[in-house]
């Protein structure tokens, strides 16, 4: 059942997306009603958060039971003693998932309103609380220490400071404000820290600011994935061609037991040093990265053998990474894409040319995986019928595990090419909510099934290149 409108997109957008979930190969296999019911499912899912919190436990650190443990206990006092599991997953035995409770119907609105913008509300949704910087505006005379109702402005129409809002607004919950109004927009510069702290959210999810933070690192299910494909082994030398903020760099690098070399590559210097923060906290010290476009990390002459920075000379990495750059359609919860249908189609462009540096620098013998978050055929589907008939040198590979489904038809690959693939599509279940009875009535088998369907749209693809020139 929806809780939240649609997901809405700007109008060139939603004909693209029509077009693409209604396409002649899919109508073919599926009907026109089928197709159509899919897509409609896909929308509504997409403006909803996933029914699960990730964590990826820091194997290098810590036992997953031990973390287990703790994070059980905090989550406890989170909650007030109410018994939410924390469950271990079978094909990722380095995840921890904490189903999420909601949507909670019967909360009551206070007078009081605090608008945030869709970024900070979409964090909200998944267990934040609200920063001073995500909050746009607040009724009159709002003091510190009011309950508060806060809303989402999922258009981005509330002008900053404004006293009342009567545009769309989507209500995430109750919270109490740290800062009086006149605080919050200080005329002597702009404050950080926390603004409201959420103690009853429309979605209720497991607060992680600060907690256990060298232990666990919040991630998206396919996210984790994603590097079990790769599978790095101790020694290897490993390329993560657009990295940041890390989460999968450091992942791969505790898959190694920080043994070989992981290169993170991105090309704005804040994210570098966000990817540097985050090897640090999680202490893992295989991890170089360096500020620098994937798509100039080819050499196309000798460099120093003492050089261990970009560029680098063609097939120099065991296993290569392209998390590309996308339309981030995939993402939840969104209740509104802002993006043109312009900025939407720039990406492909962009990841061909990462790919194609990509190639050159693996060796023969060596693995490819590129990924998405996002739900288009011509970033996903395409990209890899595009890269089989551009280079014979690659082939398709079996993902292990293959925890989503099959690859969407509509880019000419075959049946047995899609098998290959992987594609998380939220659609796969029905929108469902949790309260706190279904959750204690539900098998744990069960649950693990509906975490692997009910996260976010995301895409895999792998590779490996023929040793034959």
């Amino acid at each position: 059942m929806s809780f939240f409108p649609k997901i809405s997109f700007q109008y060139e957008v939603e004909e693209y997306l029509t077009k693409v979930f209604r396409n002649n190969e899919l109508i073919t296999a599926l009907g026109t009603q089928e197709a159509e019911n899919k897509y409609q499912s896909l929308l509504s899912h997409l403006s909803h958060p996933p029914g699960f919190t990730t964590v990826r436990v820091n194997t290098h650190l810590a036992s997953v039971k031990h973390v287990k443990k703790l994070l059980f206990e905090e989550i406890q006092k989170q909650f007030k003693g109410l018994c939410v599991p924390v469950l271990e997953h079978p094909k990722l035995q380095d995840i921890l998932l904490i189903p999420v409770i909601g949507p909670r119907r019967d909360l009551k609105k206070h007078e009081s309103e605090v608008i945030v913008g869709a970024q900070c509300g979409n964090a909200v949704l998944r267990g934040a609380h609200v920063y001073v910087p995500g909050i746009v505006s607040t009724s009159r005379f709002v003091k510190a220490g009011d309950l508060v109702s806060v809303y989402s402005d999922i258009e981005g129409k509330c002008k900053r400071g404004a006293k009342e809002f009567d545009g769309v607004k989507v209500f995430l919950g109750n919270g109490i404000s740290e800062l009086s109004r006149s605080e919050i927009f200080s005329s002597s510069g702009p404050l950080k820290g926390l603004g409201i702290r959420m103690i009853e959210p429309v979605y209720l999810s497991p607060s992680f600011d600060n907690v256990l933070p060298s232990h666990l690192f919040l991630q998206n299910l396919p996210s984790v994935v994603v590097s079990h494909i790769l599978n790095p082994q101790p020694g290897e030398k490993i390329l993560d061609m657009c990295a940041a903020p890390g989460g999968k760099t450091t992942h791969l690098a505790a898959l190694m037991h920080d043994q070989g070399e992981v290169i993170a590559l991105d090309k704005i210097a804040n994210k570098v040093k966000k990817i540097k923060q985050n090897a640090e906290l999680l202490r893992l010290n295989c991890i170089k990265a360096f500020c620098y476009d994937g798509t100039r990390a080819l050499s196309v002459e000798k460099i120093e053998d003492k050089q261990e920075g970009p560029p680098f000379l063609p097939e120099s990495f065991d296993r290569i990474l392209l998390d590309a750059p996308c339309s981030g359609m995939g993402q939840r919860p969104n209740m509104a894409y802002s993006s043109t249908l312009k900025e939407v189609t720039s990406y492909q462009p962009l990841q061909r040319k990462l790919f194609t540096v990509a190639v050159k620098l693996l060796k023969p013998g060596g693995v490819l995986v590129y990924s998405t978050c996002t739900i288009t055929l011509s970033e996903n589907e395409e990209q890899v019928a595009w890269a089989l008939k551009t280079f014979p040198c690659l082939q398709l590979h079996p993902q292990e595990p293959h925890i989503g489904g099959e690859g969407m038809k509509g880019a000419g690959l075959s049946l047995d090419q899609l098998k290959l693939l992987q594609r998380f599509d939220p659609s796969a279940v029905t929108l469902q909510g949790m309260d706190i009875n279904s959750l204690q009535d539900s098998r744990e088998d069960d649950l693990i099934s509906l975490a692997n369907k009910d996260c976010i749209g995301f895409f895999i693809a792998k590779f490996i290149k023929s040793n034959s020139k």
